[in-house]
């Protein structure tokens, strides 16, 4: 990689009692990329996310190494400045977006909390900056009936585009989405999908976008890391992934993928999802009943 990464990191993380999460896992991101992590159910994806933010102390567990994040070690600053970092330079969608939300606090309070939290002491006030236009950047309405809704009022997809909002309303540097799209249909995952790539091209956000499902990981990304037992044992350009896998575990799961055709021409790093289908680059082709 030519240019000098935003984010480069290589941590172990584990909890008490329990072998290492993670292990030695190197990975990094430069300025406005795209990059995937790819892995399945318990092979420590959401443990990394968690360990870049450093969260995971909060949740009993330890990160030992180096997570260089703007030329900063994370890992040797204070709380104090992390909380700063966190929302701010960093931010986070999760993968639940209704239990994500507080059932009890309308949307728009929701909203002017998280953007409240993060706040630069110098940084104005809500109405006063582009905040709900990140609403409006997201495809959802900024305006007062929306905001009076509550999360029991919101469609899946509706929720998940609520939680980006929230957490690029401070227009992070980086932003960590840990499995966002799992829980939506084909139709809302192509447009979220789309959303993320037009974020990355306008706000020229770096993001790290965490999944299971290798084919909407493609579409986007423009490197892709494999993450298997916690450790990274791939990191390469999309299309050396899809068409040259070299570890066993990345070609295993390349051909879980019943009739794979490639159709790659160069890797981008802010392409935008076509929405006649949800992953551009790649289609699949069965001849035969999956599992026969």
């Amino acid at each position: 990689m030519d240019r000098c990464p935003l984010l480069s990191t290589r941590v172990t993380a584990s909890y008490p009692g329990r072998p290492a999460v993670l292990r030695d896992a190197a990975l990094e991101i430069a300025p406005g990329e795209i990059v995937g992590l790819v892995g399945e159910s318990g092979s420590g994806k959401s443990t990394m996310a968690l360990a870049l933010l450093r969260l995971l102390q909060h949740r009993g567990g330890s990160v030992q190494g180096e997570i260089q994040f703007g030329g900063r070690n994370l890992l040797e600053i204070s709380e104090r400045e992390m909380r700063r970092i966190r929302g701010r330079e960093i931010g986070l969608v999760l993968q639940s977006p209704i239990a994500s939300l507080n059932p009890a606090m309308r949307i728009g309070d929701q909203f002017r909390e998280a953007w409240r939290t993060h706040r630069d002491h110098h940084g104005g006030s809500f109405g006063g900056t582009d905040s709900l236009g990140m609403l409006e950047r997201v495809s959802l309405p900024a305006d007062e009936e929306f905001l009076q809704r509550y999360p029991c009022q919101l469609s899946v997809g509706q929720a998940q585009r609520v939680l980006l909002a929230m957490a690029i309303v401070h227009r992070p540097r980086l932003l960590l989405a840990d499995e966002p799209t799992s829980a939506l249909d084909a139709v809302t995952q192509s447009e979220i999908l789309n959303l993320f790539s037009r974020l990355n091209r306008d706000l020229k956000m770096s993001i790290l976008f965490i999944s299971h499902d290798l084919l909407s990981v493609g579409s986007i990304c423009g490197r892709v890391a494999i993450l298997s037992e916690g450790r990274i044992v791939e990191f390469n350009s999309t299309e050396n992934i899809f068409r040259r896998p070299s570890h066993p575990y990345t070609q295993a799961l390349i051909a879980a993928i019943p009739r794979l055709r490639v159709e790659l021409s160069s890797p981008r790093m802010d392409g935008e999802v076509p929405q006649e289908r949800i992953a551009p680059r790649f289609q699949i082709h069965p001849t035969t009943p999956c599992g026969n």
